[in-house]
């Protein structure tokens, strides 16, 4: 019997193809500049604007997007002034953030306990028409900005400095990236809930890396088994009759496994391969440190953002021709 035959499947699997995509996006950007656990925090923070808009009788979906877009400038503002450090901000998105959606919840005139845990863990298979089309709006403004405006972001994630002289409106950029967080896991919350949203924005970056040279291979390979991993997980909690969104997260870890595993394993061999043949040592070692864990900081994606730089290096604020 198909799946295909529901109509709520189909939302549903349309529902992870969009948080497939847009996840890793926004991702690879948190990784880059070591803030892996920022989607933690404005996931916190955006269940606040989910008891919100219960308490308000509004959309719980766009409340949670205002409220997690200003919590998230807000933490981007302290970061780049120096006011506070990073990890004070973030701890005010985790407690505050869950405390005070756990407060106004249970102010809320219905309680919506059981409506809040959808929220928290996720609740794919009850996707509505409504909630799929808000969820496409915002996954393509997601997509069109951390995509088009790629060699930017590259450039203020690798090297803020440099993209500062460059002539980049970083505090501009840096701004848009925090909204796109907050809006990613506004969209991914019905999909794997705001306390798991994270892992799906880091798990499968970490993954490409492993096997991935270059930040658009890595951005690709990671968009790529978000997706598949996305609507795996989806399928098969419809035939198990288990929570969609831990399933996605659980797959998620045991394929980053998997690749970790099989990555060290090829590396080794190479590392024996080259011993054993000492005319090709330093050529296999060569290959065998570059096919390793791809950094996003190595010799590939320098280059590329010294290219990306150069066009606004000579033209100042211009946009990069890639």
């Amino acid at each position: 019997m198909s799946i295909l035959q529901y109509d709520f499947m189909v939302r549903a699997l349309i529902a992870a193809v969009l948080v497939g995509l847009t996840a890793p996006a926004v991702g690879i950007y948190l990784v880059q500049r070591r803030m892996s656990l920022v989607g933690d925090g404005i996931g916190h923070i955006a269940l606040t604007g989910v008891a919100l808009g219960f308490l308000t009788g509004n959309s719980p979906v766009f409340s949670a997007v205002v409220v997690a877009a200003l919590g998230a400038v807000a933490v981007e503002l302290i970061r780049s002034r120096g006011g506070a450090s990073g990890d004070v901000a973030l701890s005010l998105l985790f407690y505050g953030g869950i405390a005070g959606g756990v407060l106004l919840m249970s102010l809320a005139p219905s309680g919506g306990n059981v409506n809040l845990l959808g929220y928290l863990f996720g609740s794919l298979l009850t996707t509505a028409p409504s909630d799929l089309i808000v969820m496409g709006v915002l996954a393509a403004a997601v997509l069109v900005f951390t995509v088009g405006l790629r060699p930017w972001l590259f450039a203020i994630c690798h090297d803020e400095e440099f993209a500062r002289v460059s002539g980049f409106p970083v505090r501009l950029l840096n701004i848009l990236l925090a909204v796109s967080a907050a809006v990613t896991v506004t969209v991914a919350m019905r999909v794997v809930g705001v306390l798991l949203v994270s892992a799906l924005m880091v798990i499968p970056v970490a993954t490409a890396q492993q096997v991935s040279r270059g930040f658009v291979a890595t951005m690709a390979g990671a968009m790529g088994l978000s997706v598949t991993v996305a609507l795996t997980g989806a399928v098969g909690s419809f035939y198990l009759d288990v929570p969609s969104g831990a399933s996605i997260v659980v797959l998620a870890v045991l394929v980053f496994l998997v690749v970790t595993a099989v990555a060290a394993a090829v590396r080794q061999l190479r590392r024996r391969s080259a011993a054993a043949r000492p005319d090709r040592g330093p050529i296999v070692a060569a290959a065998s440190a570059g096919s390793g864990t791809a950094s996003l900081d190595g010799a590939g994606t320098a280059a590329e953002s010294a290219e990306s730089a150069a066009p606004a290096a000579s033209t100042g604020a211009g946009a990069p021709s890639r």
